[in-house]
């Protein structure tokens, strides 16, 4: 009850503050291209898919410590490259890729390109920590998958992993090495620790798996909707709300939960439920090693303006949450006609930045994002004659904040 008291006076404060604050011109932060992907089947090309399908798109791009990680899941291959677009190494599925041009016998520690043959399924999501090691979610074959006797979900991913010899280990399941598969990944993550974060889908919500650096089962979390804070639950009516993302701390056993709150819209005029509204959002940090939540970090709404004739109309849309950096800077994003709008909030919520990120529409066929713990923006951008992928350097910007 406490904790729910200093939730809403926290709210109705940010409310407050942001609701009086003058708009401001958001300047865009500059994009670099790095290099370019032509499409096809051979080692350093992106294979096309097609975007007219009904289903999800399992193409990604991720960034560690210089390294780009391109997961190319329709090609069950991903690609390590520099910053200039020289492949490094590649893990492939042979059946579904040809040999590559550089396929040898010689030891992959000691050549310059490593061709890493393994039997992806349906690769999903990818993360890398600082060893290098390189860890990829996969789908099992319908004979190796499961059903949970509780809850009746499948259990149909794991996630394998290879050394920073680009050796394959072993794959990860619940408890860790060669454990029972998991229910749908959401995303996975890697920590300053070289522990691995695994978040899955539940009939409930969602459940968190913590393992040490050695792929061993430290923490398994779940947060159920029922056990989620909910500030408005006493104060309005028919009030709901979602949990969009749950992202870990880099330094910490820590979870963030971003979660929208909105409630029930009743026309005044004939006092009849209409439709629903958007409250707030709350961050809420979650100790895990406490198994206790933190006081939350309230996070301004975007501001959609629209005009028609001479009416003029203001929308709020809650942000996505794109992650957090080992700094400790909040990352949310939303889709605009020119690309995204970015908000950057310090975890202790003193700090917030606006900035927009420029991404032609008109010319993008698709998009994904991945955001470094530095504080980098990373996207792989598909295009109609080839894809790019660049970034834009946020880590500076956070830097001469800090500094002042």
């Amino acid at each position: 009850m406490e904790y729910v008291k200093r939730a809403a006076l926290l709210l109705f404060a940010a409310v407050s503050f942001f609701g009086c604050r003058k708009s401001r011109v958001v300047s865009s932060v500059e994009k670099e291209v790095l290099f370019s992907l032509n499409y096809g089947s051979f080692e350093d090309e992106l294979n096309v898919f097609s975007l007219s399908n009904a289903v999800a798109v399992r193409t990604a791009v991720s960034m560690h410590d210089g390294f780009f990680y391109i997961l190319n899941g329709e090609a069950g291959k991903i690609m390590e490259m520099n910053s200039y677009g020289d492949l490094l190494a590649l893990y492939y599925n042979e059946e579904t890729n040809p040999r590559p041009s550089f396929y040898g016998p010689s030891d992959p520690v000691n050549s310059t390109r490593a061709a890493v043959a393994y039997a992806f399924n349906e690769p999903s999501a990818i993360a890398a920590d600082s060893r290098k090691y390189l860890y990829a979610v996969d789908r099992l074959p319908l004979e190796r998958q499961e059903t949970d006797a509780k809850t009746g979900q499948v259990l149909s991913q794991i996630i394998v992993r290879f050394d920073e010899k680009k050796q394959y280990m072993n794959y990860i399941g619940q408890q860790g090495p060669g454990g029972t598969p998991f229910p749908h990944i959401k995303n996975i993550f890697t920590t300053d620790r070289n522990e691995l974060v695994v978040l899955c889908s539940a009939a409930s919500g969602v459940v968190v798996y913590w393992f040490s650096a050695d792929g061993f089962l430290l923490y398994s979390i779940p947060i159920e909707n029922e056990n989620i804070p909910n500030p408005f639950a006493q104060e309005k009516s028919g009030s709901f709300f979602s949990l969009e993302n749950v992202v870990p701390d880099y330094n910490e056993r820590k979870l963030y939960l971003k979660v929208d709150y909105f409630s029930s819209y009743v026309d005044e005029s004939s006092r009849v439920q209409s439709g629903i509204e958007y409250a707030a959002t709350l961050v809420h940090p979650f100790d895990v090693e406490r198994n206790s939540y933190d006081f939350p970090i309230t996070i301004p709404a975007y501001e959609e303006r629209l005009s028609e004739g001479f009416s003029k109309e203001q929308f709020d849309i809650p942000y996505d949450f794109l992650g957090v950096t080992d700094s400790g800077w909040l990352y949310f994003i939303v889709a605009t006609e020119e690309g995204f709008s970015l908000q950057m909030v310090m975890s202790d919520g003193q700090r917030i930045l606006r900035r927009k990120i420029d991404v032609s529409r008109k010319d993008s066929l698709y998009c994904t994002l991945s955001l470094s713990r530095e504080g980098i923006i990373s996207a792989l951008i598909v295009q109609k004659e080839s894809a790019s992928v660049c970034w834009w350097r946020l880590d500076s910007l956070l830097q001469a904040v800090i500094k002042s």
